[in-house]
This record gives structure tokens, C-alpha cells and sequence, in this order.
């Protein structure tokens, strides 16, 4: 054990249940009193059933091991465990930083439909602390001004990651907003053939075979996902091969999604053969006067997709946009020299956003890796305010 460091179960020093549960129809919209379910706040109540902050551990669902403090005097419902001190031997802060980055809450988790901690799995979870308050207090104290600079340093790498995409996305709207000289508008239908998905049986397809079949979940904005759960055909009949069949440079768009929620319209190029075209999926296949890749940027634009989106149908849940509403979108046509000069500079940035969008997701992911790094020293009795 750690020179001066105390372990018991987490049961032994701290009080651990789950007050009552109310329903969201009990909640009032300009309750006095803040609400905590699973994941925080959840709403609000005009009754508060906790006086001082509380440590929350979400015992239920997807998100078991969630960790959050309640603020003084509010209402904290049975989807969340309470874990408090029973006396002042141990930090509430201290305990916090324990379940953030000391615990393996893995081992506390029950079911597998239904995963969920209870007191039963928690309470002899052993736990290890410094015996005196002020090594707590002191390692509480560099955690919480470590913890600070990290959180500016994380919201500065996301906003930088967001003004990188934005960049991009102002660049790519101002270019369809102002045509340039020569440019003309026509109907999609008659500069590229619209091709539809087929109907292929589900019972037909392997882990592995000569021709994979793209789905919804393989097509993404400019990406094809062929990892995504794939799956394949080896003998597909002559007719539905000359119809289903995809080639390079085809682009493709998913018609299907939530309605309202323009989640889908996405569009990719095919760069490579032996594709084939599932139902709820379109093809365009242009002529050579006309560049995919142009195509592809302006179907990015809200200059598409609302033209795209008027044309959704289907139930409450679910949305559709049919290939006759593809096949009537109205796309700039502008002579192929600056069709090619406008590609190279939308890849150009494109190239550019990507590289800053790597630089930032890589300063987030360091991030993560310094966050352990800290709580595990400091777990380990080595924090000292050098680190």
C-alpha cells in the first residue's frame, strides 16, 4: 500500500443509495428546483429532495458509470446512485476524481440488455485515499487547476476544429452563391442518367463474395464506408448487373432518413468497381462534360439540399425523397474550364481543412491520454504540482 494511504471498500466509508424516482409528467417547467436523472439535468421540480451537492453514479442504461455533482439543494431521481461521505475522513471532491479516473466502474456493471449498477455491485468496490484530509485537499487542488487548463485548452481545440469547418463551409456556399459569367441552370435529368436502387434479398448476402453491396450505413458526406457492416453477392443475374452495377465516378445519394432531420441526402463518388446499388440509394451517372466532382460540392450546399429536402415524403418517423425529385434539381452548368478551376480550389481547402481537422482531433485525443495520465499519477500517490 501507498505510505500513508488508506483502502476500504467504497461501502465502508461513504453512504451509497437511490433516492426516489418521479416521473417527467411531475416535473414543471418553472420549477424552483433543479432535477438530476442519469446524465444530469433532466428538468426541473418544485420540491428539491437533496439539501447539499451530491456525487451521481448513472446506474442505469447505456451510460452506467456516468459521473456528475448535483448543485446544492435539488431534486436527484432513481435513474442516478448517490455516493457521499459518511464522515470527513474522506473528500467528496476527492471521491469524485477517484470515480473519474481511479475506479474501474466496468467491474460494478450487471446485464447485459439492461446494464445497470446497483449498491450490491458498488459498495464493496475497494478504493484507495490518502488517510489525511490536507493530501487529499492538496491533490484536489492540482487536479482541479489541471483539470482547468485542460477544459480551456480542450474548448480552444474544438473551436478551432469547428472555425476550420466553418471555413470551408462559407468558402464552398459563396461559391455557388455568385455564378460567374457563362454560367447556366439545368435540370439534373438531362446532363446525367438517375439510376435506382435494386431490391436485393437480404437472405442472399455473404460475409464475403465478388461484389459488395453499399447500403445507407456505407455512405456518408464524401465518404463510402465499405467497413461498415458489409456485406456481398457473388452471382448476380445479367439484367440486375447491368442496372445495379456501379461504376467510377458515379455519384451516389441515400434517400432515406428522419424525417425533418436532414439526415441523409448524403453523397459519395465511386472510386472504385465492383459496387453494387441498393434500394434507397440513387445513382447519377453524368456526361463527360460535366465533372462529378462539382456535382458533388454543390449537393453539400443548402442551395441543394433545400431543394432536395422539399421533396421529402413518408410517415412521421421516417423520410423519403424519390428519384423524380433527383432527377428535376436544378444545378448550375458552368463551362467545364471553370467547373475544373472551381474543383481545384474547393480540394485545395478541402486538403487544407482536413489536415487542420487532424491536428485538432489529435490535440483532443492527447488530451484524453494527459487527463489519464494526470488521474493516474495521482492515484497512484506521485502528483506533486511539478507534474
Amino acid at each position: 500500500m501507498k505510505n500513508g494511504w488508506e483502502i476500504k471498500s467504497l461501502g465502508e466509508v461513504c453512504e451509497i443509495y437511490q433516492p426516489k424516482t418521479i416521473s417527467t409528467k411531475e416535473m414543471v417547467a418553472n420549477g424552483k428546483y433543479i432535477v438530476y436523472g442519469a446524465n444530469g439535468v433532466i428538468g426541473r421540480y418544485d420540491k428539491y429532495n437533496h439539501e447539499e451537492p451530491q456525487l451521481l453514479i448513472t446506474c442505469r442504461g447505456a451510460t452506467c458509470g456516468y459521473v456528475n455533482i448535483s448543485t446544492p439543494k435539488a431534486w436527484i431521481t432513481g435513474n442516478a446512485m448517490v455516493v457521499r461521505p459518511k464522515n470527513s475522513s474522506i473528500d467528496l471532491k476527492f471521491i469524485e476524481y477517484l470515480f473519474r479516473g481511479g475506479l474501474d466502474l466496468s467491474k460494478t456493471i450487471t446485464g447485459a440488455a439492461q446494464p445497470q449498477i446497483t449498491r450490491t455491485t458498488l459498495a464493496p468496490l475497494l478504493i484507495s485515499y490518502p488517510k489525511s484530509l490536507a493530501e487529499q485537499h492538496r491533490i484536489v487542488k492540482i487536479l482541479d487547476e489541471v483539470f482547468e487548463g485542460m477544459g480551456k485548452a480542450k474548448e480552444n481545440a474544438e473551436k478551432n476544429l469547428q472555425n476550420a469547418r466553418e471555413l470551408f463551409e462559407s468558402y464552398l456556399q459563396s461559391v455557388f452563391a455568385n455564378p460567374g459569367d457563362g454560367w447556366e441552370e439545368k435540370k439534373l435529368g438531362t446532363i446525367a442518367k438517375v439510376i435506382g436502387g435494386f431490391s436485393f434479398k437480404s437472405t442472399d448476402f455473404k460475409k464475403q463474395g465478388r461484389y459488395q453491396v453499399l447500403r445507407m450505413g456505407n455512405v456518408r458526406p464524401g465518404v463510402i464506408r465499405p467497413k461498415e457492416s458489409p456485406v456481398f453477392i457473388d452471382d448476380v443475374d445479367g439484367n440486375v448487373l447491368r442496372k445495379a452495377l456501379l461504376l467510377p465516378n458515379d455519384v451516389i445519394i441515400t434517400q432515406t432518413g428522419t424525417k425533418k432531420k436532414r439526415d441523409y441526402g448524403f453523397t459519395a463518388i465511386i472510386d472504385k468497381e465492383n459496387y453494387l446499388l441498393n434500394q434507397r440509394i440513387a445513382a447519377i451517372r453524368f456526361s463527360s462534360n460535366f465533372l462529378p466532382k462539382f456535382f458533388l460540392y454543390f449537393s453539400w450546399t443548402n442551395f441543394f439540399k433545400d431543394q432536395y429536402f422539399a421533396n421529402e415524403t413518408g410517415t412521421v418517423g421516417q423520410g423519403n425523397v424519390g428519384i423524380s425529385a433527383i432527377t428535376d434539381a436544378r444545378v448550375p452548368f458552368p463551362p467545364l474550364a471553370q467547373q475544373q478551376a472551381i474543383v481545384q480550389k474547393l480540394d485545395a481547402l478541402s486538403a487544407e481543412t482536413k489536415k487542420l481537422e487532424a491536428i485538432y482531433k489529435q490535440k483532443l485525443a492527447d488530451l484524453d491520454e494527459l487527463k489519464k495520465s494526470v488521474l493516474n499519477k495521482a492515484f497512484n500517490g506521485q502528483l506533486t504540482m511539478d507534474d
